[in-house]
């Protein structure tokens, strides 16, 4: 019965006009990225899907999407930023299942969704990390001063269902200690829904991976290794534990974005 009551909440005229620009977002990234990339099929073809593939591809998309709101349960969230990433999410796990629908391989279709989704993040990043980084050539600032800016919205920890996290400085360096992630949560019911462990991993490659070039973009000093995280929740942990550096620690970062001490975590 609660189910059903639930499922039934109608979305708010704003919150409608937010997935209508989220939806355009969305498909504009996709049909760039695949009208410029080749696919690897289980078959073991690799070929560049046209227009009218890209087509079948975005209709596929939008009832995967559609599908996975129900499990989302988006307006029972506390706060429009956990709506917000958790949106995000579903079109990112929808996607993966959309693309090996369309009997895309597995790890072609997880990369295919790291890289929109990446696309996406990093003008979240620009916009929010703009400011700082026109007021200040300090790397340190520029993270702390956007990250912070960022825990107001969308990340704002208001406690679960909704975000949760401690915030501490060390020095010149911040501190996210996060113990819930809306999206992250919502990646584990899906996986439970539909018994597809691809979704979540699909999550893990993307989401969890976006945070180690990102804070080297927003420190915008030339440098690798502003990001540390020993924990992660999609790893099994109870804490994602972020440490943003003021300061690169120093080590080459390997091409999937992490570094050697951080593989195990993502």
């Amino acid at each position: 019965m609660t189910e059903r009551r639930i499922s039934t909440v109608r979305p708010s005229p704003g919150w409608r006009a937010v997935r209508r620009l989220l939806r355009r977002e969305v498909r504009r990234t996709c049909r760039r990225h695949l009208g410029n990339r080749a696919l690897r099929l289980e078959n073991g073809d690799t070929l560049r899907w046209l227009p009218e593939e890209i087509d079948s591809f975005l209709a596929t998309l939008e009832q995967t999407v559609a599908d996975m709101r129900d499990v989302a349960e988006v307006q029972t969230l506390p706060n429009a930023g956990s709506r917000l990433m958790v949106e995000l999410a579903i079109y990112t796990i929808a996607a993966d299942a959309a693309l090996r629908r369309h009997e895309v391989r597995v790890e072609c279709a997880h990369s295919v969704v790291a890289d929109v989704g990446w696309d996406l993040y990093r003008r979240l990043l620009r916009l929010s990390s703009l400011p700082s980084r026109i007021v200040s050539r300090d790397p340190g600032r520029r993270l702390r001063w956007t990250i912070r800016a960022l825990l107001i919205f969308p990340f704002r920890p208001v406690g679960a269902p909704g975000y949760e996290t401690r915030v501490f400085r060390d020095g010149d360096d911040l501190n996210t200690h996060f113990t819930h992630c809306p999206p992250q949560t919502f990646a584990r019911k899906a996986f439970a829904r539909y018994e597809d462990p691809e979704l979540l991993e699909a999550f893990r490659q993307s989401w969890c991976r976006y945070d180690w070039p990102g804070a080297d973009f927003i420190a915008s000093d030339g440098k690798r290794g502003h990001y540390q995280r020993p924990h992660t929740l999609s790893a099994g942990d109870r804490v994602c534990d972020m440490c943003w550096k003021a300061q690169a620690y120093g080590q080459m970062s390997r091409p999937n974005g992490t570094s050697r001490f951080d593989e195990r975590n993502v």
